[in-house]
């Protein structure tokens, strides 16, 4: 019998925090780590909040404030803003941008749920793809200015106001917005006051091409459990917002580059010879809304115990609030904002803190202050603030 099909090793919640700590570069901050470094090694950073992306990655790495995130963005243009994992927005590696294209452009997409009459056809879909890339090749829009353009491009029923919004309708084009991203169509360019800029990739990676999808999907697989495992087909499929099915004949496929462990009585994989343990170094760590660790690593009961899966989860939906991580498990959620006197971080324990955790929490806010270049105040107490959405 081979080593592969024996009892698959046992790993304890304590390792599996140790091991994906490390690789998050939460356990010991990074040193002379760019943002483009951080980014690819926990697969992407979620930018629908930018401020909250600029502090998860300048939290891994000694050194970087919230400036250096802005200019690896806009500036070095190392990091691109686009549609990553789940469809949301994201600051993927530059230079991991071929990958990430043809791997989500892989992902079956689940069916519409739009009424018929409100979707957009396969081929009008491709028509506005077409028509998003032409329109941005050279500059930047707003999306009121790629609203008009795409029009003009297509005919008045990519403007049908048919899907639903925020506040309100957006225009029946939109559908597609995604899916043009995940093709390396368009990505985000920098912020016109409050108004969202919409540009070409291929201006921060010149002749860009999508790699191949099946190698895109191995390579996406791998840096996944890298980062996150041991994990099931299923969490990495929530991970990406893809079929749970789907997920688990990728895995399959894969089953020779894949072992299994055990995780509290779950079968889970990991990359094959990826099982040697790390140690566990006790500490503190804040981690911002929509955190790649918070978000990325399950099982959920484990990772936010007790009161956490309360008061730290929406429904169900990790990243919602910021997060206390002790020894690498929810302990608590905390706040920030502004005011006349600096910044005022509130910290709401779920368990006593030891002496070494506060002062390891007293050290965390310091880092915040210096990342955002702001005086700050640490307070013990009750947050308040609803979930984000």
């Amino acid at each position: 019998m081979t080593a592969r099909s024996s009892r698959p090793k046992r790993l304890s919640w304590s390792e599996v925090c140790a091991r994906r700590l490390a690789r998050h570069a939460l356990s010991t901050p990074a040193q002379n780590a760019r943002p483009a470094d951080i980014v690819a090694a926990i697969g992407g950073a979620h930018a629908q909040v930018l401020s909250a992306a600029e502090l998860s990655i300048a939290i891994r790495a000694t050194g970087l404030c919230r400036s250096d995130i802005r200019d690896a963005l806009w500036s070095e243009r190392t990091l691109v803003k686009t549609f990553g994992p789940r469809g949301t927005v994201h600051l993927l590696a530059t230079r991991d941008l071929p990958v990430w294209t043809a791997a989500l452009s892989a992902i079956p997409h689940p069916s519409n749920s739009l009424p018929i009459d409100a979707r957009l056809t396969r081929e009008q879909t491709e028509e506005v793809v077409e028509a998003i890339a032409a329109a941005v090749a050279d500059v930047t829009l707003t999306i009121d200015e790629l609203d008009e353009a795409i029009l003009s491009r297509t005919g008045t029923w990519a403007g049908d106001l048919v899907t639903p919004a925020f506040r309100g309708m957006w225009p029946r084009w939109r559908q597609a917005l995604g899916v043009a991203g995940n093709r390396g169509a368009v990505c985000f360019g920098p912020n016109q006051g409050r108004k969202v800029t919409y540009t070409s990739p291929q201006r921060w990676l010149p002749g860009l091409e999508a790699a191949d999808p099946q190698d895109a999907l191995t390579a996406i697989v791998r840096r996944y459990l890298h980062a996150y495992g041991p994990a099931t087909p299923q969490q990495f499929a929530q991970w990406l917002a893809a079929p749970r099915r789907w997920a688990v004949q990728l895995f399959d496929s894969l089953s020779d580059q894949l072992e299994q462990v055990e995780v509290d009585g779950t079968i889970a994989s990991v990359i094959a010879g990826d099982t040697t343990p790390d140690t566990l170094t006790p500490g503190v760590r804040l981690l911002p809304y929509f955190d790649a660790y918070t978000v990325g690593c399950h099982p959920r009961p484990l990772l936010f115990p007790g009161v956490a899966a309360g008061r730290a989860l929406s429904r169900g939906q990790a990243g919602n609030l910021p997060v206390l991580l002790i020894d690498g498990t929810v302990a608590g959620i905390w706040h920030q904002r502004r005011s006349a006197g600096g910044l005022e971080i509130v910290v709401e324990p779920f368990v006593p803190l030891t002496t070494a955790q506060r002062d390891g929490l007293d050290d965390q806010a310091a880092r915040i202050g210096e990342i955002l270049a702001a005086d700050h105040h640490l307070t013990i107490g009750v947050v308040t603030v609803a979930h984000h959405a």
